[in-house]
């Protein structure tokens, strides 16, 4: 499996490269990176907040 780099540039490149990544997935792929995705969010929802 080939490691990915972060990749920081102009916010038009990063996106036209995000859009060309996804175009490339198959519907069953984009599927389950939403669901991913959504799953971070909800445990980050609601994750146990630390107070100082």
């Amino acid at each position: 499996m080939k490691t990915k780099t972060l990749n920081h540039a102009h916010p038009s490149k990063m996106e036209a490269r995000y859009i060309d990544e996804i175009r490339k997935m198959s519907p069953q792929q984009r599927f389950d990176k939403l669901i991913a995705i959504i799953e971070i969010s909800f445990l980050l929802k609601t994750a146990k907040k630390i107070s100082k």
